[in-house]
């Protein structure tokens, strides 16, 4: 399935990052399409964002700043798996729908485990995650 998609992630718990090589092979990304934020190269015209996203409460600065300039430029949509609670949620989403992008579809909850153990995806959680994001991109077109 070809789309310009990337997967950002804000979390130090090593699932997350294990979320970004699944979509990248799931999906056939370019090299660059998983990084942390800041990411590297910045988003340009992709069709969706991805962000896995570790926060309770408030959003730490360079998180907050990252989710500011996601404009419609950047990114048509994104979509958030979130490792948090409800006010991380409306934060995250308060600010991308300020900077003027859409967010695409409901927030999917995945517990990134313990940071030092590194838990991996369990094939629930990645059916989980498939499906989701199958209904995301099926909705954008």
């Amino acid at each position: 399935m070809a789309i310009k998609m990337r997967y950002l992630y804000f979390s130090g718990k090593p699932k997350y990052a294990e979320i970004g090589n699944h979509l990248k092979a799931k999906y056939d990304l370019q090299i660059n399409s998983v990084d942390r934020i800041p990411p590297a190269y910045s988003c340009d015209k992709e069709r969706i964002v991805v962000l896995g996203i570790s926060a309770k409460n408030e959003l730490p600065d360079p998180l907050r700043l990252f989710c500011r300039e996601l404009t419609k430029a950047r990114t048509a949509n994104v979509a958030l798996i979130l490792d948090g609670n409800k006010a991380a949620e409306d934060a995250v989403i308060k600010t991308i729908k300020e900077a003027g992008t859409n967010v695409a579809g409901e927030t999917l909850y995945i517990s990134g485990g313990f940071p030092i153990f590194g838990n991996k995806l369990s094939e629930e959680e990645t059916a989980k995650i498939d499906s989701w994001l199958d209904a995301i991109i099926e909705n954008l077109a």
